[in-house]
């Protein structure tokens, strides 16, 4: 179950990002020439901090109109990962995946097939807590724990330094002293601008429902979806027909280089 921690809205401010725009191909190594494709890349630098999703935080990511981020969150969860990872690459579409640090270490070779697949690992904490109920130096134990797990089934590295400096709060639940940690280390921290409300005991196709209730008044932004659940891996075929069917766009996040330069991936 989700939920908004009350201080959340007040803790964005002065965010620096720099984005480099790659476009991509959708018939570069898709079998299907009619596939849905992922239209560009987002190559993300965050300066200073870096806090985005509307539903969060003050600020986002500059979307056009009818661009859709979507990322997946508490996996990775056999099968139901599996299935969603079947539903994007029938669509040549990438995601970006916020792993749980304990289930990364019970299924790395998931992980790697995420990455090997094109999607983009990043991070959801060790052990999916309600953070603010922690003290400070728990907490920030519990998302280190995490990183260092993502990280050594992604790379076979035990490392708190991520790969990929992208985390996003269990339940969007954090602190002041929480965020102001991550922002000293360069992650950027990810809210949601739309949800489809999967947490819920609801149906595929309600879930269904309620993401195009949601983009029919936003027209673009980061989805967040749960790929350990089973009613989001049985949806995945219908949303990604419905996006693609009522001209959408999908832009997939990739850290930017090091040093502060912007990655130049070509696809």
């Amino acid at each position: 179950m989700m939920r908004l921690h009350g201080s959340t809205s007040r803790l964005a401010g002065a965010a620096t990002v720099v984005i480099a725009s790659i476009a991509v191909t959708n018939a570069a190594g898709c079998p299907r020439q009619d596939a849905l494709g992922t239209s560009r890349v987002l190559a993300v630098d965050a300066k200073g901090y870096l806090r985005v999703g509307l539903k969060n935080f003050s600020g986002t990511l500059p979307l056009a109109d009818h661009e859709v981020v979507l990322t997946f969150d508490d996996g990775p969860r056999p099968p139901n990962t599996q299935k969603v990872l079947a539903a994007l690459a029938k669509e040549c579409v990438r995601a970006t995946f916020f792993l749980v640090g304990r289930s990364s270490a019970e299924f790395p070779g998931l992980v790697r097939r995420i990455a090997s697949q094109g999607h983009t690992v990043a991070h959801h904490s060790w052990s999916h807590p309600m953070m603010s109920r922690l003290p400070f130096e728990q907490a920030m134990e519990d998302i280190d724990r995490g990183i260092a797990a993502d990280e050594m089934a992604l790379n076979g590295v035990s490392t708190t330094i991520p790969s990929t400096p992208f985390f996003r709060f269990p339940y969007f639940d954090s602190t002041p002293a929480m965020l102001e940690s991550l922002q000293s280390r360069e992650v950027v921290v990810f809210g949601a601008d739309l949800w489809a409300s999967d947490w819920e005991d609801i149906g595929p196709d309600q879930e269904l429902r309620n993401v195009i209730e949601q983009l029919e008044i936003t027209r673009r932004g980061i989805i967040l979806l749960h790929d350990a659940q089973a009613r989001t891996a049985a949806m995945m075929p219908a949303f990604l027909r419905y996006l693609h069917e009522n001209g959408y766009r999908i832009v997939h996040l990739e850290p930017a280089a090091s040093g502060g330069r912007n990655a130049e991936t070509t696809r």
